[in-house]
């Protein structure tokens, strides 16, 4: 596809950026950012014209791939016939969202409390728990990341959390399973789900069964490094939940509507939580929304009694108009399927052939067009290319080589995520991989380990 035309100077584009945008995460004066000005599909372009595959789906969202004409059209019609209502009102696109969303949950999960993220989602999802149960505690893993209000934040597992936790959250933070980095010496992933389990169920005597209202967790953890479960696992934590009359909350907002080759995540692991919340994938994040798929035990506390949580644009017009678009286009163009094919016949064998090839991959593991490498200094110990929480010379010129052969990859610690959208096609994943494979070469020359 030829780079498409650009109207406004990039230059004076990125000088408008550093003059005033505060960007998240981010140490102020060491940014560079790119200038993006269009995109389509699975590619975007820079300011100078320069074509790149997105294997990133930027954060991890663009599902159905940038600027998808059904869902640029539905927002467009949307926005000529009801750009905003609020929330107190019944409206067309949010009856049919939350319709369409119910359809995808498990049986029983039929009501929708729209929210205009990921993170807000998980908050009202902890809120709706503590009020259900009348219990504080809540039980999060190390490994995952649920969001940066001061609520979600403090349930996030990794080190982000450190500076805003004070530890008044009451969040209990446990280990969940991880074969190839186990905090539990466990050599099967049989042994590593059965040792996690038991694990938890400890740590929740010890702390106190009756002083826990929820337990939330990434059903395939995302940003903390693509871990799917060992099978049995999320029953497992779904039956301790059962037994101590803990609310279970499954946050789906980056493994969600497609993204591990199943509608939800949990598609593949048999286990029906209370509470499952949602965001990015649900509308390819064109226009920002999320929520929290509510079940009928949930629901009946609230039925005659008022939830006490709202927001401005809950259910707002636009973002649940992209959500239906989002939605349908998915079904009609099979596009949960195709992630599904994609993963298990190009991406899936694909990533593990360049293990073979590049000594720095130590581990593979994904599934769908959710993907992560463990690039290590050493195979025999899994010394992580990069430290725990930070970056060095190693990961950022790993990442600087994809970027310069045109390909955008997500980055987290010594973790290479490569998720490109549900719509990839296998010629794509032979070109991005063909991209990797250049990029693995300076990954190597960190490499210290025997070959």
């Amino acid at each position: 596809m030829a780079a498409p035309s650009t109207t406004v100077s990039a230059a004076h584009t990125y000088e408008l950026d550093r003059a005033h945008v505060f960007h998240s995460w981010s140490a102020q004066q060491t940014l560079d950012p790119m200038v993006i000005e269009d995109a389509a599909g699975c590619e975007v372009w820079d300011g100078a014209g320069r074509r790149y595959l997105d294997f990133s789906s930027q954060l991890v969202y663009t599902n159905v791939g940038h600027q998808h004409p059904r869902v640029v059209e539905a927002i467009q019609q949307q926005a000529a016939k009801l750009c905003t209502i609020a929330p107190a009102h019944a409206n067309a696109a949010r009856s049919q969202a939350a319709h369409l969303i119910a359809q995808i949950a498990p049986e029983g999960m039929d009501r929708v409390f729209f929210t205009s993220g990921g993170a807000d989602a998980n908050e009202h999802a902890v809120r709706m728990a503590r009020l259900h149960t009348g219990r504080y505690k809540v039980l999060s893993a190390f490994r995952s990341y649920h969001g940066a209000t001061a609520q979600t934040i403090n349930l996030s597992g990794d080190h982000r959390r450190w500076p805003n936790d004070h530890g008044n959250s009451g969040v209990v933070h446990f280990h969940g399973p991880f074969l190839y980095r186990s905090e539990f010496h466990a050599a099967t992933e049989e042994q590593e789900c059965e040792r996690a389990l038991a694990h938890l169920d400890s740590l929740i005597r010890f702390e106190g069964p009756d002083a826990f209202a929820a337990l939330i967790i990434e059903p395939v953890p995302g940003t903390s490094g693509i871990m799917p479960p060992p099978p049995g696992y999320l029953p497992g934590v779904r039956a301790i939940c059962d037994r101590y009359g803990i609310v279970m909350i499954c946050d789906e907002v980056m493994a969600g509507f497609g993204r591990t080759g199943g509608w939800l995540a949990l598609d593949h692991y048999g286990a029906v939580p209370d509470l499952i919340t949602f965001a990015k994938g649900v509308n390819s994040g064109y226009v920002p929304l999320g929520g929290v798929i509510v079940g009928e035990r949930i629901y009946r506390t609230f039925a005659q009694r008022a939830y006490p949580g709202g927001l401005t644009y809950s259910g707002h017009p636009l973002a649940c108009a992209a959500a239906v678009a989002t939605i349908e286009t998915m079904h009609a163009e099979s596009i949960v399927e195709n992630a599904e094919f994609i993963g298990r016949t190009a991406l899936g064998p694909g990533l593990r052939e360049l293990a073979r090839r590049h000594p720095s991959v130590g581990e593979v593991r994904g599934l769908g067009v959710f993907w992560a490498l463990d690039l290590v200094t050493d195979r025999e110990t899994r010394e992580p290319l990069s430290p725990y929480g930070g970056t060095n010379a190693a990961i950022a010129q790993t990442m600087s080589a994809a970027r310069e052969q045109g390909l955008l990859l997500f980055n987290n610690y010594h973790r290479i995520h490569v998720v490109p959208p549900c719509i990839v096609t296998p010629a794509e994943i032979s070109a991005g991989l063909a991209m990797l494979d250049r990029a693995l070469d300076v990954a190597d020359s960190f490499y210290t380990g025997a070959r």
